[in-house]
């Protein structure tokens, strides 16, 4: 397999090599229509059917990886009681980071709205392309009840929890989120386990992740033909439309991005580890330069760990347990990312996402984002899942996929920079607790 950096370089020459074929062939089509009428047949005898390969690798791991995953983190969480004030304090302001996030995120969204930058011819041809799918999504989402307990409940605890997570013929996905429930209460239950009965469902929830895992990496070494095959042939069916309005969704995402690290973490550090984030920044400049280029929170942990050590000086025990816990499961970029995703989908579809669904979303949004696989790319079967549960079709994922690999790259520094930053407060908060001064 390529390495993470080779393949990063290959999927984005990709996408501009689609952009630049799509735009030269709307160029020729101007001036000669069928030479544009033609591109298009080819485009959906060929290239849509080589880009849902790429995609549907990724719809078959979204079930078992999903709850595999989510099951496992839980599980892994049984000793973690033990540990007390540590925990407590990790647990709550890693859950806090992703909140504020994604809601960060949805509030960008919500206010910019890239999706909406589609023309209705533009946003009637991309109907058209993915089958009719999109629009029975309108329909049933127009459909939907308003949002309350009962059908909280009904969301969460269908009748039948195998036909729920398997869907219909119709529909690419199944509802993932009874199939979030019930791995959260699989891991809650191996955790009342004994010790070694404990160890071995761990074990194979583990290996089952492992395996989709190398699954995504199979389908990530088609990404570099795939991509462009794709883009080329929603910006020539579609027109150029949907370029400004990918464009403006990647820069909010940044945007977002840089604020959440560089503002929301600041006030914590000013306000909560008592630090200057001017000095702080500087002093793990490495570490962020390090998870840019490497898009993987599981790659930087060895430079986490030596510079919480030797430039932040922090305690030993409280860095060994925060930063490689916090590389599993604190993706507050990660997060963020997926719910802009599924906001920006379902607006080029025409789909309203309600105030009670995107709360929802929100929350969705953080559990999925923990089980995510620590790999880059490793966030896209998670969102083609929530694109299904929220009524959107996961093909759309496909319009983002090109720029994703630009976006991981500074999703994995938020990530990675929230996960430093948890580990300073809490070493704060715990040499207060144990000082012989404190209140």
């Amino acid at each position: 397999m390529s390495t993470p950096n080779s393949l990063a370089k290959r999927i984005l020459w990709g996408l501009v090599i689609g952009v630049v074929a799509a735009v030269v062939t709307l160029g020729i089509g101007y001036f000669h229509p069928p030479t544009l009428g033609l591109m298009r047949k080819i485009s959906t005898a060929v290239f849509d059917p080589f880009g849902q390969i790429f995609l549907r690798m990724l719809f078959f791991v979204v079930i078992p990886l999903v709850f595999a995953s989510l099951a496992s983190g839980v599980a892994q969480l049984g000793q973690l009681s033990r540990l007390g004030p540590l925990a407590g304090r990790t647990f709550g302001l890693f859950f806090a980071n992703m909140f504020i996030a994604v809601m960060l995120g949805l509030m960008m969204m919500n206010t910019v709205q890239p999706g909406h930058h589609l023309d209705e011819q533009a946003r009637t041809q991309l109907l058209q392309e993915y089958g009719g799918t999109a629009q029975q999504s309108i329909d049933r989402s127009a459909g939907q009840p308003r949002m309350s307990f009962a059908v909280l409940v009904d969301m969460f605890m269908p009748r039948n929890l195998v036909g729920a997570v398997a869907g219909s013929s119709r529909d690419a996905l199944g509802d993932v989120l009874p199939l979030i429930l019930f791995a959260i209460l699989v891991g809650a239950a191996a955790t009342q386990l004994p010790g070694r009965q404990r160890k071995r469902v761990q074990g194979a929830l583990d290996t089952i992740t492992e395996l989709m895992t190398r699954i995504v990496g199979y389908a990530l070494e088609l990404a570099p033909y795939a991509v462009p095959a794709m883009i080329y042939s929603v910006v020539v069916k579609v027109g150029p439309d949907v370029l400004v309005a990918l464009s403006v969704f990647v820069v909010g995402c940044a945007v977002t991005l840089a604020l959440h690290l560089f503002g929301v973490m600041s006030l914590w550090l000013k306000f909560l580890a008592k630090r200057s984030p001017r000095t702080y920044f500087r002093q793990i400049e490495t570490l962020l330069v390090t998870a840019f280029s490497t898009s993987s929170s599981a790659a930087c942990l060895p430079t986490s760990l030596a510079v919480a050590h030797d430039e932040l000086k922090l305690s030993p025990s409280t860095a060994g347990f925060v930063l490689p816990l916090g590389a599993t499961m604190n993706m507050s970029g990660t997060a963020l990312f997926e719910g802009c995703v599924v906001l920006f989908v379902a607006q080029t579809f025409g789909i309203e996402l309600a105030l009670g669904q995107q709360f929802i979303l929100m929350l969705l949004s953080v559990l999925s984002a923990v089980a995510v696989a620590g790999i880059p790319g490793g966030s896209l079967p998670m969102i083609a899942g929530l694109l299904a549960t929220f009524g959107v079709p996961p093909e759309g994922i496909g319009i983002i996929i090109g720029v994703d690999r630009i976006l991981d790259m500074m999703r994995t520094t938020v990530n990675v920079g929230s996960d430093i930053v948890v580990a300073t407060v809490v070493d704060t908060q715990m040499r207060r607790s144990e000082s012989p001064t404190a209140p």
